[in-house]
């Protein structure tokens, strides 16, 4: 079987690429085709990769400009030529799903959410802060990205989801069913260790992962608290943050897992679609501490694995860190809990979703035949 994977843009590393590993790791010969590709941007392994770009790559400036070009990605990814193919996989967040496959080719989109930016724009904006006159403008421009990300919906033969939360988006805005299954997460072996009296934040410091709200909650606390990655945020939170409060900048996978597995909590303050990095914490038996919505209620039990906070607000988010203080939690039943979402479990519900799905499309081919 011929296989593609496709996927919306290989410039910056998170949970979307972790789920692209994964996806590799089932067909390692498929090429992945991408709007454009930063080599340093990536895990050094992608480099053994068949990476093929479209003609963004040669855009200039792109690098800094890439989502300038926002309206030039559905013909980048409609340029590509995915007639050999029986089976493409496309890992979408915004455009990828959009290719236009064979006739005769199943295409399974897994959806991490449909693109925010065009569907919730106003909430968009109020995240990434945009205002002035590219919030006037920026609307009317999308309109004609919606009607494309509408239309293409049909390009597709079955959906995923990554949670409940997506399902939901994927009716609503496709008017389409989905299967859930949940990204996944990398599970190290445990290792039972004391926890250590500070806490733990971090990821892509971007603007809607509202760091913001750790780093005001942890001031008015005065307890320590870690912030590990990088991003375009980071310079305004460094501007707010008190001295308890250490900037950590990119570090590598053992690090973060000595950090997980030493912290007394994660704080996870953001709205995400699913939610990766607060199961990497419960894999080394640590709580969290999030914001009650999006992924999060699909991977936090509160009282057992964590505790949320019901208000995006930093004295929210104080209070619940104040109250956990309090808590008592069982790591091993925190990393059980984390073992659900663990790799393996995603590479066996993925197989069986893709048998099913090329079991189905093959026998409607076959009823679509006998009536031309």
């Amino acid at each position: 079987m011929r296989v593609a994977l496709v996927h919306d843009y290989l410039n910056q590393y998170g949970g979307a690429e972790r789920v692209l590993e994964a996806l590799h790791d089932l067909y390692p010969a498929a090429p992945v085709y991408t709007s454009i590709y930063d080599p340093d941007a990536m895990p050094d392994a992608y480099r053994a990769w068949d990476i093929r770009t479209s003609f963004m790559q040669r855009l200039p400036g792109w690098k800094k400009r890439f989502r300038h070009y926002f309206w030039l990605y559905p013909t980048a990814f409609e340029s590509f030529n995915l007639g050999g193919y029986d089976l493409i996989l496309s890992s979408s967040s915004a455009y990828a799903k959009g290719i236009i496959p064979a006739p005769d080719a199943a295409h399974i989109c897994y959806c991490h959410t449909p693109m925010r930016f065009a569907w919730r724009t106003r909430h968009y904006m109020e995240r990434e802060g945009i205002n002035g006159l590219k919030a006037l403008v920026l609307p009317f421009i999308l309109t004609y990205v919606r009607l494309w990300d509408a239309t293409t919906t049909n390009r597709v033969d079955a959906f995923i989801a990554n949670s409940a939360e997506v399902a939901g988006r994927i009716a609503r805005y496709y008017n389409r069913s989905s299967t859930i299954i949940s990204p996944p997460v990398d599970l190290p072996p445990y290792i039972d260790r004391p926890a250590e009296d500070f806490y733990l934040a971090g990821g892509r410091l971007i603007p809607y992962k509202r760091l913001c709200l750790a780093v005001a909650a942890f001031n008015k606390l005065g307890l320590p608290l870690k912030i590990f990655g990088d991003g375009r945020d980071r310079k305004n939170l460094e501007a707010m943050a008190e001295p308890n409060i250490e900037f950590l900048g990119k570090i590598d996978e053992a690090s973060r897992r000595d950090l997980f597995a030493r912290c007394r909590a994660f704080i996870f303050p953001g709205e995400e679609d699913f939610g990766i990095v607060p199961l990497e914490a419960m894999a080394a038996g640590r709580p969290v501490i999030a914001y009650a919505a999006g992924g999060a209620l699909e991977t936090v039990i509160d009282g057992v694995s964590g505790r949320f906070f019901h208000h995006p607000t930093a004295a929210a988010l104080a209070a619940a860190v104040a109250a956990s203080r309090c808590d008592s939690y069982d790591p091993h039943a925190i990393r059980h809990h984390a073992e659900q979402f663990g790799r393996e479990v995603f590479l066996d519900r993925m197989r069986a979703f893709i048998e099913k799905a090329q079991r189905m499309y093959s026998a409607r081919q076959k009823a679509d035949a006998r009536f031309t």
